[in-house]
């Protein structure tokens, strides 16, 4: 991916995909910062989009899996700046745009006004910033101006229609849809959640990709049939502590060779 890529660059992979748009989430670090380099490729060489998780201490949207992967990372010294500069040795040996998926502290810490910079060296299109509210998201808006960084903004099942309707108007790259009112990693998806998806789909002017508890080629294929794709986490992040290829998982998931 290019350097000055950004928010048209995420659009611009969902819409080119071939299938079902495969957003995959990986903690960065994870399962060492030894073997993250080689899942990184094996992974954005399978899916649409890579959004690579910056580690914190209280990930209070993720579940067991993405919390035990984030504890790991954090143990053997994952930091932001780790991240950066290891992306910026990695992104144009990568097939996917990059975002980062991370809290809104690491990058207050790390500074607003040095995030323009370090996104650019690193290649990133664009950030998911799970507890930053969008009444309180302009800071950050400004310092991902530069580039026309994205800022993805995630759509819950209990959003009135009004918020809905600034949300998605507001959200770059595409709009994240939350398949739940729980936390990443849900094994079932209700049959209730897929009308909040398609209500999402009629508000957004941009791909809608869906995510909480996306884990088999079944869940993908009901999902695809009312939104343009899907986030994979917590089922990619136990095939890498498995030891499986997360390619090939991936690649199953769209291609139909992972149970249902």
């Amino acid at each position: 991916m290019s350097e000055g890529s950004g928010a048209a660059a995420i659009t611009a992979a969902i819409e080119a995909s071939a299938g079902p748009a495969l957003c995959a989430y990986v903690t960065a670090g994870f399962p060492s910062r030894q073997a993250f380099p080689e899942i990184l490729r094996s992974v954005a060489a399978a899916a649409d989009l890579v959004e690579v998780g910056v580690p914190f201490t209280d990930p209070m949207a993720d579940g067991l899996t993405i919390q035990a992967s984030n504890r790991a990372a954090l143990s053997a010294g994952v930091t932001l700046e780790w991240i950066f500069d290891l992306l910026e040795a990695e992104h144009r040996h990568l097939e996917a745009p990059l975002l980062l998926m991370g809290y809104y502290n690491p990058f207050l810490i790390h500074g607003l006004e040095r995030l323009a910079s370090s996104l650019a060296r690193s290649g990133v299109a664009g950030l998911i910033v799970p507890d930053l509210p969008l009444e309180e998201s302009e800071p950050i808006r400004e310092a991902l101006a530069p580039g026309s960084r994205a800022l993805v903004q995630m759509v819950a099942p209990t959003t009135p229609p009004p918020r809905l309707q600034r949300l998605t108007a507001a959200s770059a790259g595409f709009v994240y849809a939350v398949t739940t009112t729980g936390v990443t990693g849900q094994v079932d998806l209700d049959p209730g959640d897929l009308d909040h998806l398609a209500r999402v789909k009629r508000a957004a002017r941009l791909p809608v990709l869906a995510g909480f508890g996306i884990r088999s080629r079944r869940q993908v294929a009901a999902v695809a049939r009312l939104v343009d794709g899907v986030v994979v986490g917590s089922a990619l992040i136990e095939v890498i502590e498995g030891g499986e290829d997360p390619g090939e998982f991936l690649r199953g998931l769209r291609n139909g060779e992972v149970p249902a």
